[in-house]
């Protein structure tokens, strides 16, 4: 791996640059918008009343922007170019999001709403590779401008990460499925189209094979959102769902029968090395703001950057930057190379290191900003709060350790699941 910076990807930094602020900072300047980045951030985009959901003028706000980097052709970046992206890699996709991160808080990038310039949009990404050619008439276009989008019925209450012992089942009917279950931590279903529904279709719990993707459109007779779950960091769309006799037609398969928890790993595999890459730029980022701080406050008439006790823990955490930086680097070249299942145990490594980073470098950094590092006058809570739910959502640090001990002793093997193309 050459470890020289791609010039296609460095050109596209630059034009990413530009377009912010040519486009994205004035629009943070005008009509109050910095309310949603300053110390009122958490009231101006929650909306208290109305379960915690963000409000219609935050989202109104990501949309605008949205739309403004769709029209700059940077939103589209990781599409493919038939569909007007520039075929970009995992390698461009981490650099990207890292690149974006490491500039603090901003409309460029929002992950709290998974929100970016550059679109994650793994669900287009998703049709392309398992869509049946109904489905990606059916979506496509939707995707392509943001204008449609599907949910990731995953977890269950009982069952947090262990997905091979889901409860929500669907059994044939004739020409149908009925599906009957419940989800947690169902992100984003106020605004979904469709829910990704994961249920047992075949098999016994635990068994990974066996597990069916269903398409299913929110609006079905028997799906209820039962509750919103207010978390540490606010605003919040994460739903419980439940799914009561829901009734679909055998077209809403995704995937294939009893393929739905390979396919959700391999969008897992490409969604955590970009997540692994915004929790690395948001840590040198902490680390940055810290020297730089550090270097101007001076108490007892000497800056702090002078007190080892400074600089040793930023010395530690600039350091373990520069080391994750370089696996991360390597597996999204890795995984551009020999496709999403071939990384899988560097990608958990990448994932719980950057994370736990993160959450370091930011408590740190309020430290060394003392009173002001506490409050909301500075970024720092709101990065260790954003960043401090990868530990448990994206995989908990436990489950990743224990699956990176999987392919470590030998109880997992690195290859493609049987059954997927």
């Amino acid at each position: 791996m050459n470890f020289t910076l791609p010039k296609d990807i460095g050109d596209f930094l630059v034009e990413l640059d530009t377009f912010i602020e040519a486009k994205i900072k004035p629009l943070e300047a005008v009509d109050d918008n910095m309310r949603f980045f300053d110390h009122r951030r958490e009231d101006a985009r929650t909306d208290w009343e109305n379960q915690g959901l963000p409000t219609e003028e935050w989202e109104a706000l990501l949309g605008k922007a949205r739309q403004l980097a769709i029209e700059a052709g940077v939103f589209n970046y990781p599409f493919p170019k038939e569909l007007g992206g520039r075929d970009g890699s995992n390698l461009g996709m981490a650099l990207i999001r890292e690149h974006l991160a490491a500039k603090g808080l901003g409309l460029h990038n929002d992950l709290q709403n998974e929100h970016s310039i550059v679109g994650n949009n793994v669900g287009l990404l998703m049709m392309l590779n398992y869509g049946t050619e109904e489905q990606k008439a059916q979506w496509l276009p939707g995707l392509q401008t943001a204008e449609k989008f599907f949910a990731f019925a995953i977890t269950e209450p009982e069952h947090g990460s262990d997905a091979t012992h889901m409860e929500t089942c669907a059994v044939q009917e004739g020409d149908a499925w009925l599906i009957n279950g419940e989800k947690t931590w169902n992100t984003g279903v106020h605004i979904a189209d469709c829910d990704l529904v994961m249920a047992r279709t075949s098999g016994q719990p635990g068994d990974g094979q066996g597990i069916t993707a269903f398409l299913v459109p929110m609006d079905a007779e028997g799906v209820k959102v039962e509750e919103y779950l207010w978390t540490f960091n606010m605003p919040s769309d994460h739903a419980r769902v439940s799914f009561n006799n829901v009734r679909v037609p055998a077209s809403s398969i995704f995937g294939g029968e009893g393929k739905g928890l390979q396919i959700i790993q391999h969008f897992f595999n490409e969604n955590r090395i970009r997540q692994a890459a915004s929790s690395l730029g948001a840590a040198q980022y902490c680390i940055d703001e810290s020297v730089q701080h550090a270097n101007a406050r001076k108490p007892f008439g000497k800056p702090l950057a002078a007190n080892q006790g400074i600089q040793f823990p930023l010395v530690d955490l600039h350091a373990r930057a520069e080391m994750l930086r370089a696996l991360i680097h390597k597996t999204a070249w890795l995984m551009d190379e020999n496709g999403a299942f071939s990384v899988s145990d560097k990608v958990s490594i990448c994932n719980y290191q950057a994370n736990r980073l993160c959450c370091e470098a930011a408590d740190f950094a309020m430290q060394v900003h003392g009173g002001m590092g506490y409050s909301r006058y500075k970024p720092f809570e709101h990065i260790y709060r954003h960043h401090r739910r990868y530990r448990i959502t994206e995989g908990a640090d436990e489950i990743q350790m224990r699956r990176a001990a999987g392919y470590l002793f030998g109880f997992m093997k690195q290859q493609k699941p049987k059954g997927v193309n």
